[in-house]
């Protein structure tokens, strides 16, 4: 395998963006879901629009996962307000880590779940947690692998559906 080199996204990179994230999280969900349901979260959750403000929010950070200069996966951190719900102060959240499916079990995600891991002790803060749904089993056994652990759950709304996330969290 290609070494991996992770890159900070900037602006310049939303179209980037927009394309891994739409085909990773297909890939990912489309599976398990209807096909009304990921039309309508892929037709907004992913537009230029939604990913620029995210990009430019200065409690949010983004990494690209790079092999041979093409991005094969990334990470979406957050702190502070930018997190989903806990917003605390001494935490960061991970919101998004997803990898192309040809680079599912080569340590992709592994690097840029070390790199959140590195990101959160350089602030000094106390842990990272994040929500994983809970019938995405391939991410819940990494996070588990990782040393997270459940702590609550909370209702993720997908199209007509309420979906169950996992709250997990790893202290530091």
């Amino acid at each position: 395998m290609q070494e991996i080199i992770l890159k900070q996204i900037g602006i310049e990179n939303v179209d980037q963006l927009q394309k891994i994230a739409k085909q990773t999280f297909f890939d990912t969900f489309s599976p398990d879901n209807t096909e009304e349901n990921m039309a309508e979260y892929m037709a907004k959750g992913f537009t230029i629009e939604k990913l620029t403000a995210e990009i430019k929010n200065e409690n949010s950070e983004f990494f690209f996962a790079l092999s041979d200069e093409e991005a094969v996966g990334y990470l979406k951190i957050n702190f502070r307000d930018a997190q989903t719900e806990l917003q605390d102060n001494d935490s960061l959240e991970i919101e998004r880590i997803y990898v192309l499916k040809d680079f599912h079990g080569k340590k992709v995600g592994q690097i840029l779940y070390k790199k959140a891991l590195e990101i959160a002790k350089d602030k000094n803060l106390g842990y990272v947690w994040l929500g994983v749904w809970e019938e995405n089993r391939r991410a819940v056994q990494f996070y588990r692998k990782n040393g997270f652990v459940e702590f609550g759950q909370h209702i993720f709304k997908f199209g007509n559906e309420d979906q169950t996330d996992l709250m997990m969290k790893k202290a530091l």
